[in-house]
């Protein structure tokens, strides 16, 4: 698919379902087909993949617990790989791998199948068989998706844990899950600095009594402790590995993975994903917003620690055959460039990253672009966080060069899989800036009210989805009660996504960020998106983070910081102009109380902005755990940012 200019619509006011152009039409066409028989239309999709043997019902609904191809078996791995070494795509590139100082290598897809089939070899060796735990803690390395590919084999569950995490972190996922086995390496890089994984892994083994063997994977070649009887070389184990494991045949709602995703109070959740639906609604959503094909090139930036990585890199793309790029490191180190250069040295023709990233490389300007040549890609995509419209068009313009349609996708870790997104694929309708456009195939979703009422158009609500969907989480691991009363206890009947979104008359959705990330100023509620959004709207702004500190009249005041794009400084009129833009664009609740400007935020390593630290260092709190901080020296930059402004108050007053 060369696309030629891709039509973009700022703005519209026709009436939903009338007046629209032939693609909207089309798309629309298809979607109300899907909407009108379900479970006939999964029927079909389901048939485009390989089956041991079929079902005898597609859906079960005993709300809120959906079972999806009741009875029909089938292994995930063998989706991944089998039916692909059997035909011409053997010799097909599976995946480009680099990293940050460029060390490559290149796997075909029979020799990921090969390896995947000597590491489920070893795991049964120790004992793994269908329905135990397997944890894994690697960097983003062959390995990675290998020890997915051959839990899944064995009928295992895997459950990975992102490798910037504390060893608390680890341990409290592997005792939840009782692990039984624990994959990692002996360490990792990241902007040139050594990532110390086997010591993070024995810190946590120590309160991890459901482990029995740990299988090292020497990746950054040092010596680390291994405890006899319990820690295993991977390289080691692999030479007396077999070639072949058969895959064990799994019923399509047998568990898969579990992830865990945290909520703002309370554990993290155990979300438990089977395997049939999940992979039919991955492949088909997938295939409908990429549009791959066998020449396709796709990279995917996320890391395997999260559902983009689990869906988006390892399942979905594998399913396809697809040729992937891996990338373990900075998406700027060590040169602000390093994407551009990948992209051009691989032929990338699909580039799916997130809003934080694509704002980071904003701020580096159009020059480190124009080195390289670009002229692969054909779509571009954004996930993580809804986009701001100047992200958007400023990704459109440069990186795709304004013919790629961008494929901004709204989803969760709950839903498996994309929900909201273009769809390429299928049609491509026009798109809007900084929206992620119509559902995808039988997702029924709506913007409600406080009561679960719709809310009319241009009203900000409440995402909800009112039907059962294929890739929708089973439960929470050992914790049916709380998958209740999260999802499905504010609004019965529905699944509450925790979203606030608004519709507009053409029926496009506006995500608008977490409703549990909403400050309360004088009785009014606000997003942080909504405020972030809205500062780096102004020209001078590259990035923005909003968090709330108490205020006696209030409730809670608002505090702003701010990154600069290039040829700006900081300055007090600046900041007053800033002050203003804000007001002007959300209304005067939401004039920020202070502004600072700062060069770096403090971020996890997949992009999230860390508000909490932001909070702690302006009101001298504990800053507590920082094992998955980016870059240290941001904490720094906010507390001279913060110093600088107590000694301007101080000499003012």
């Amino acid at each position: 698919m060369h696309l030629q200019k891709v039509k973009i619509l700022e703005s519209t006011a026709l009436p939903f379902k009338q007046k629209f152009s032939p693609n909207l039409k089309k798309y629309l066409e298809i979607y109300e087909e899907s909407i009108r028989d379900p479970e006939k239309f999964w029927d079909r999709e389901a048939r485009k993949l390989e089956w041991f043997r079929t079902w005898n019902k597609v859906l079960e609904w005993d709300p809120p617990f959906a079972r999806w191809f009741v009875g029909g078996l089938l292994n995930a791995s063998y989706l991944c790989l089998d039916r692909h070494v059997k035909t011409w795509r053997r010799s097909k590139v599976a995946i480009y791998w680099e990293d940050e100082v460029g060390n490559t290598r290149t796997l075909s897809y029979s020799q990921l199948y090969s390896e995947v089939n000597r590491l489920a070899s070893v795991l049964r060796k120790f004992g793994v068989r269908k329905g135990d735990r397997v944890a894994v803690y690697l960097p983003l390395i062959p390995e990675l998706p290998m020890t997915l590919l051959a839990s899944a084999r064995l009928g295992a569950i895997h459950t990975v844990v992102f490798s910037g995490f504390s060893s608390q972190a680890l341990a409290d996922r592997v005792n939840d899950t009782q692990a039984k086995v624990l994959i990692t390496a002996d360490g990792s890089f990241r902007r040139g600095k050594l990532l110390s994984l086997k010591k993070i892994v024995d810190a946590a083994l120590e309160k991890c009594p459901s482990v029995e063997s740990v299988i090292v994977v020497k990746r950054a070649n040092v010596d680390v402790n291994m405890q006899k009887g319990r820690d295993y070389w991977y390289h080691e184990l692999l030479k007396t590995a077999r070639d072949y494991v058969e895959p064990v045949p799994m019923e399509s709602n047998d568990p898969l993975y579990i992830l865990y995703t945290s909520g703002t109070t309370g554990k993290p959740k155990g979300i438990v994903h089977n395997t049939g639906a999940y992979m039919v609604f991955n492949h088909a959503a997938y295939k409908w917003a990429f549009n791959i094909r066998d020449e396709s090139v796709y990279w995917c930036t996320a890391d395997i620690g999260w559902v983009t990585g689990h869906s988006s890199i390892v399942y979905a793309p594998l399913s396809h055959a697809a040729t992937m790029v891996l990338y373990e490191g900075a998406p700027d180190y060590p040169t602000p460039d390093r994407w551009w250069e990948i992209i051009e040295k691989y032929g990338v023709t699909i580039f799916y990253t997130s809003p934080t990233a694509i704002r980071m490389l904003m701020g580096y300007g159009e020059k480190w672009l124009k080195k390289h040549d670009l002229s692969s890609l054909e779509i571009l995509g954004s996930v993580g966080e809804p986009i701001n419209p100047e992200a958007w068009i400023w990704y459109y313009k440069n990186v795709g060069g304004e013919k790629c349609p961008i494929v901004d996708t709204w989803w969760q870790t709950e839903t498996g899989g994309f929900m909201i997104s273009p769809a390429p694929g299928l049609v491509l309708v026009p798109l809007k800036p900084g929206s992620a456009t119509l559902p995808l195939p039988t997702i029924e979703a709506e913007v409600v009210d406080d009561h679960g009422k719709s809310v009319p158009t241009g009203v900000k609500g409440y995402l909800v989805l009112k039907k059962p969907w294929p890739g929708m989480l089973m439960t929470l691991y050992q914790d049916p009660q709380r998958y209740k009363e999260v999802y499905w206890s504010k609004f019965p009947g529905s699944y509450y996504t925790g979203d606030y979104a608004i519709r507009d008359a053409d029926g496009y959705f506006w995500l608008l960020g977490r409703a549990d990330e909403v400050l309360k100023i004088a009785g009014h509620r606000i997003g942080t998106m909504e405020l972030e959004s809205a500062l780096v709207s102004h020209p001078a702004v590259n990035e923005a983070a909003a968090i709330g500190k108490p205020h006696e009249v209030k409730g809670e005041s608002i505090l702003m910081f701010a990154i600069l794009k290039q040829g700006h400084e900081p300055t007090t009129q600046l900041k007053q102009e800033l002050k203003k833009h804000v007001r002007e664009v959300i209304g005067p609740v939401a004039t920020p109380e202070e502004i600072y400007f700062v060069h770096s935020l403090p971020k996890t390593r997949s992009g999230k902005i860390m508000r909490r630290v932001l909070k702690a260092v302006l009101m001298d709190m504990p800053i507590g755990d920082l094992s998955t901080l980016e870059d240290e020296a941001s904490v720094e930059e906010v507390k001279k940012a913060y110093e600088e402004f107590k000694k301007l108050l101080k000499g003012s007053s």
